[in-house]
């Protein structure tokens, strides 16, 4: 082996280990705020449970309503309240991110688990935006602080795995990763824009009387 292919080997590893502390930090971060997201949320189902008369904090007008939203078969999907899914599942993204950061390696099997998790997430969450647009007719704030940060932990822990091989060697080799390291933030963009009309779109008749 040659200096030079020494200096670029070394040159990958900083690289690796500069973007995986870019994704560590953004576990803990998105891990923290979905957290507390999920534990306000549980606490407010508690009240609401107790006490049916309760109006939760976030019920702000007809359409932001986490209490009209709490009651519906939606909100227990796994027959306990989804709340909790959250609870138990965010601090696996926030341990993971502040392993990354004490400089731990994971095994391929961990990634590969990481990213079977951030998919049913993104898919968990993707049909309760359905459902709060388009059958329940109502939007709970703090499910969509949720929204918020499943999307961005799916995307970049989804890219990590793309560039690294533990979705296939296929894969890392393919365009489809060179596509999105190369429009990233546009992407992302993209779909937080989508939602937002989305909403827009399905709740127009209120907002137009706001203004």
């Amino acid at each position: 082996m040659t200096q030079h292919d020494t200096e670029t080997g070394a040159d990958l590893d900083l690289d690796r280990d500069l973007r995986d502390r870019r994704l560590a930090v953004g576990l803990v971060v998105g891990g923290l705020i979905g957290l507390v997201a999920a534990a306000v949320l549980l606490v407010e189902r508690i009240h609401l449970a107790e006490d049916p008369t309760y109006v939760p904090s976030c019920s702000i007008n007809p359409i932001l309503s986490c209490g009209n939203v709490m009651q519906t078969p939606q909100a227990a999907l796994l027959g306990f309240p989804n709340p909790l899914i959250g609870v138990a599942a965010f601090p696996v993204v926030i341990a993971t991110g502040m392993a990354l950061l004490a400089g731990a390696r994971f095994a391929r099997w961990y990634w590969a688990g990481l990213q079977a998790g951030v998919t049913v997430a993104l898919a968990l969450i993707g049909w309760l935006a359905f459902q709060s647009l388009y059958r329940i007719g109502a939007l709970c704030p703090y499910c969509m602080v949720v929204w918020v940060v499943v999307i961005p932990t799916f995307w970049y822990v989804t890219r990590r795995n793309l560039r690294e091989g533990v979705l296939g060697e296929a894969a890392r080799d393919g365009g489809l990763r060179r596509f999105l390291d190369g429009w990233s933030a546009p992407l992302l963009f993209g779909v937080y824009a989508v939602v937002v009309l989305l909403i827009l779109q399905r709740f127009w008749s209120y907002w137009s009387t706001l203004l």
